[in-house]
């Protein structure tokens, strides 16, 4: 299973009043496992950074002046998503800012159907605290010293750990040690029965086991494990 772990960075708050996607970063899931691959582009917004995105960000005028388009670049942010579930902290407003961009060169614009919110998650999960991506790391132990600023990329791969945590944990079992009739470990040990169950199996029922087993001649590990039909009367 593929993932797209996704944020953008843009000029304002509203794309339906001019406001642009400058910055987009993605990372990628394999069967939620970060694999390494990335996206991350810088898109020249063809009008000014006003200072309030400004000091959120860090991306100027300046520097973004030299930057594609989006119209030069949505061919290849398109081809890294493809058709993957898209992981989005806060997804309407990303989604928003896509879906502008998108109408504006004539593509399709992404369904809700493939976007998976960790807001939406978090609140389910964490009802009545914050879950902003920063008290997400705080709660889970995240590392985010490097995010002096918001940036797309990094935000992404901070947003991968959190996503991880919120679906049960970073090292989720693998299933592989055998487990007792609680689902716990083989080293945890359960408390003897007071009083054991009552046999389900008749002696007739043993009696016929046995002739079945009998069939098989005498190698059958199955031997090892038999009971006599009079010891489950006894019972």
């Amino acid at each position: 299973m593929r993932e797209i772990v996704l944020d953008t960075e843009t000029t304002g708050l509203d794309p339906l009043r001019g406001d642009r996607i400058v910055e987009i970063g993605c990372v990628e899931l394999l069967n939620r496992i970060p694999t390494g691959s990335h996206c991350h582009i810088y898109i020249n917004p063809e009008r000014d950074m006003p200072e309030e995105a400004f000091r959120v960000h860090g991306l100027s005028s300046e520097f973004l002046a030299d930057k594609p388009v989006f119209a030069d670049v949505v061919d290849e942010f398109l081809a890294f998503i493809d058709e993957d579930a898209l992981v989005i902290h806060n997804a309407a407003f990303d989604v928003g800012f896509l879906n502008a961009e998108l109408k504006r060169v004539g593509k399709p614009e992404i369904g809700n159907y493939r976007v998976i919110d960790t807001l939406a998650l978090a609140r389910r999960k964490n009802a009545g605290g914050s879950n902003s991506l920063d008290a997400l790391c705080q709660r889970y132990g995240i590392d985010n010293s490097r995010r002096t600023k918001h940036g797309a990329l990094l935000d992404s791969e901070i947003l991968a750990e959190v996503y991880l945590e919120l679906l049960g944990g970073r090292q989720a079992s693998l299933g592989l040690s055998p487990l007792d009739g609680r689902g716990m470990g083989a080293r945890e040990k359960l408390a003897p029965r007071p009083t054991p169950l009552a046999p389900r199996l008749s002696a007739k029922d043993v009696e016929e086991h046995l002739a079945f087993i009998a069939t098989f001649g005498s190698e059958p590990i199955w031997r090892e494990y038999l009971v006599a039909p009079d010891a489950v009367a006894a019972e």
